[in-house]
């Protein structure tokens, strides 16, 4: 019969083994989700290493493990956000300055136009005074059309 000491050496060898069993386990889950671009978080390791939550928290190398795993992947979660937020910000940032440019131009447009406009009335204005000042005898306004006044075909 082996004695009470042998039998404690082997159960607690035997629970070191489980333990490292685990561990590995653990390590594989880990970059299993890693690689899947899985949620990295205590219970989805714990459901794909087959261990229970309580092991990933009360082992000190297991929980060592899905923190790093966990920040990790928080931190490269982040910087993937981030370059996306700055990507699309510097798409919308080179929008807004196009139609900034586009705008000013359309203003000088605007202004061009209303300045040609002020033109054409000031001639306009011109020619009703001198049709007021030099008014033509009733019957000398040459309509271009064949009535009385004259012929079109000079």
């Amino acid at each position: 019969m082996t004695s009470a000491p042998d039998q404690t050496a082997a159960a607690a060898a035997a629970r070191r083994r489980q333990t490292q069993d685990k561990l590995h386990r653990v390590e594989k889950a880990i970059g299993q989700l890693r690689r899947e671009r899985g949620r990295l978080t205590v219970r989805a390791v714990a459901q794909r290493a087959g261990v229970s939550a309580t092991f990933l928290y009360e082992n000190t190398d297991a929980r060592s493990l899905v923190q790093a795993a966990v920040t990790n992947s928080k931190s490269r979660h982040d910087h993937v956000s981030q370059n996306e937020h700055d990507r699309i910000e510097a798409s919308w940032r080179e929008r807004a300055l196009n139609a900034e440019d586009q705008l000013t131009r359309t203003q000088h447009e605007i202004l061009a136009q209303r300045q040609r406009i002020g033109e054409l009335m000031g001639q306009l204005r011109e020619l009703d005074q001198m049709v007021l000042r030099f008014p033509l005898p009733a019957g000398q306004l040459d309509t271009g059309t064949d009535g009385p006044g004259g012929s079109s075909h000079r």
